[in-house]
């Protein structure tokens, strides 16, 4: 494991336990932004970087019965928190680091992604494999409940125009990786960005 996945992995390591309990209010957010996804029933969706399984009930009810959902996290105590609070059962969860998805090439309709970007050692690299996955077409979430300036505050920092979710910095990001960013909104409630799969 890289010296980033280690460090990924010790971060929310520490933090998993009481993960749900310091946000709870986000689960209306996460289903407002699963639902801007476009799914459809039967559709295959990837929570990717799902830790405790926040996500997956609203990517269940978006994709039903006959759809799949697979919740992928590099750190097990998060995965081990979402199996905890049950969310095991709206969606099959994966050990595995997005840098290097156990997943066919074009196996999925779409990937959610809440607060991951931040998290990616390699950026244009993990969302080429993040692309590798999904059809042409397909669809991209990239979420956090909260929008930059509001995260920035929360951590004490200032914003910087360097920040990777900045519009600026984020459609080449995504262009160059395989995606065409469709949506962008960045408020104080939240930070979505949608792009569409090319290809």
């Amino acid at each position: 494991m890289s010296d980033e996945q280690t460090r990924v992995q010790e971060f929310f390591t520490a933090r998993a336990a009481d993960w749900d309990t310091r946000f709870p209010d986000d689960g209306p957010a996460y289903a407002a932004a699963v639902a801007e996804l476009g799914l459809r029933a039967g559709d295959r969706v990837l929570d990717a970087g799902c830790g405790t399984g926040r996500a997956l009930p609203p990517l269940r009810a978006a994709v039903g019965p006959s759809g799949v959902v697979v919740g992928a996290d590099l750190t097990p105590a998060m995965l081990r928190e979402a199996v905890r609070a049950g969310r095991d059962r709206d969606g099959a969860l994966l050990l595995a680091d997005v840098a290097a998805l156990p997943l066919r090439p074009r196996s999925l309709d779409a990937v959610f992604g809440a607060g991951l970007i931040s998290h990616l050692p390699s950026p244009a690299e993990n969302l080429r494999e993040l692309a590798r996955v999904v059809r042409p077409g397909g669809v991209l979430a990239l979420f956090h409940p909260i929008g930059r300036a509001a995260l920035a505050a929360r951590h004490g920092r200032p914003l910087t125009p360097d920040d990777l979710r900045a519009e600026p910095n984020l459609r080449p990001l995504l262009a160059g990786s395989g995606w065409r960013l469709t949506s962008y909104t960045d408020e104080d409630a939240r930070f979505l960005a949608l792009a569409v799969r090319e290809g």
